[in-house]
């Protein structure tokens, strides 16, 4: 099964760049991800469009935060994404023609819609300052500078 990863790999961008003063290209988000740097202006184009990032063109620039981390959420993250499916699980069949699939689907969307509402209610209470925090907590128990490319990838 094909897991969705862009919401933990924007938030893994989002907190790199919280974590460095001077702007970050595309190539060096994208080093740090394993990724191509169309990938990340892809990405980063969809948050520019929401206010979360900025860019600024030639030598020395890159993109940056825009927001104030302390008032962005992992539910708002994830909806500048385009609210992607938060399950990996659905019906075998949308118009099933047998009554114990329909019942099936029936009771399996019930708890789909509400596994969804309690996970984006956490979201919703997850700011991306709690996740710098926590960076900045592990950092911390490692006792030594961090180095961004290895610590934080």
């Amino acid at each position: 099964m094909k897991l969705d990863t862009q919401l933990s790999g924007v938030l893994h961008v989002l907190i790199h760049l919280a974590q460095n003063t001077a702007p970050m290209t595309s190539e060096m988000l994208a080093k740090a991800m394993r990724t191509n740097p169309v990938v990340i202006r892809r990405t980063m184009a969809g948050l520019r469009d929401h206010g979360y990032v900025q860019s600024e063109k030639g030598h020395g620039g890159g993109w940056t935060l825009s927001c104030d981390l302390s008032k962005v959420t992992l539910r708002d993250i994830h909806a500048a994404l385009g609210r992607p499916s938060l399950l990996a699980i659905g019906h075998r069949s949308e118009k099933p023609g047998c009554l114990i699939e329909a019942a099936v689907n029936s009771t399996l969307e019930k708890s789909f819609r509400d596994a969804e509402a309690v996970l984006l209610a956490r979201f919703g209470a997850v700011t991306l300052g709690m996740l710098e925090a926590e960076v900045e907590s592990r950092l911390l128990k490692r006792r030594g500078a961090p180095h961004w490319e290895t610590d934080l990838a």
